[in-house]
């Protein structure tokens, strides 16, 4: 029991970190460009009928990112597990990729390089989800809404890149962020 309840202490000590660390980056992503209605370039393309509304994505990543730092605690908790730090690297590199996305598709309005980086991050997504089932089963199947989520994301932006082949020459690119 005592042992159990040490465990269940270090996962709740883990998650009060990740998952707020895991939200500030990628809220900090998601304001280092408008997206949406407050882009005027996006809102010039010609997007996919299967294109959710605008409060579905907000919606979507903070449930994603919530999932995503729960399954990083669950792993970082899993001390004397074998693979630990290998599936942490893998998660980083590929949360790294993730919080890109952002900027490089709204910010720098590179579609097709877009597109390539979530291939990029499915790869590393399902590599992480991999990694984590050796460490722990419950975070390798924190990370399936992410990938089911990027998954549809590079459908949408693939198709986005199709309607729009010359997408980055729409409107110029904005000189500032929307961080101060």
């Amino acid at each position: 029991m005592a042992i159990r309840s040490t465990r269940t202490a270090s996962l709740l000590r883990w998650s009060a970190i990740t998952v707020p660390l895991v939200l500030l980056l990628g809220f900090a992503s998601g304001m280092s460009a408008p997206a949406g209605r407050g882009n005027a370039w996006y809102m010039a393309l010609s997007r996919p009928a299967q294109t959710p509304p605008d409060w579905v994505f907000p919606v979507a990543w903070t449930t994603i990112y919530v999932l995503l730092g729960l399954a990083l605690a669950i792993v970082l908790a899993a001390r004397p597990a074998p693979g630990r730090g290998w599936a942490t690297g893998l998660f980083m590199v590929g949360f790294g990729l993730s919080l890109a996305w952002m900027p490089l598709f709204f910010g720098a309005h590179l579609v097709s390089a877009a597109v390539w980086l979530i291939a990029a991050m499915l790869v590393m997504g399902i590599a992480t989800t991999f990694a984590f089932a050796r460490v722990r089963r419950l975070a390798a199947w924190l990370m399936v809404p992410y990938l089911v989520w990027i998954s549809f994301a590079g459908v949408l932006t693939w198709r986005i890149d199709r309607l729009n082949p010359a997408a980055e020459t729409l409107v110029p690119p904005p000189v500032t962020s929307q961080m101060s």
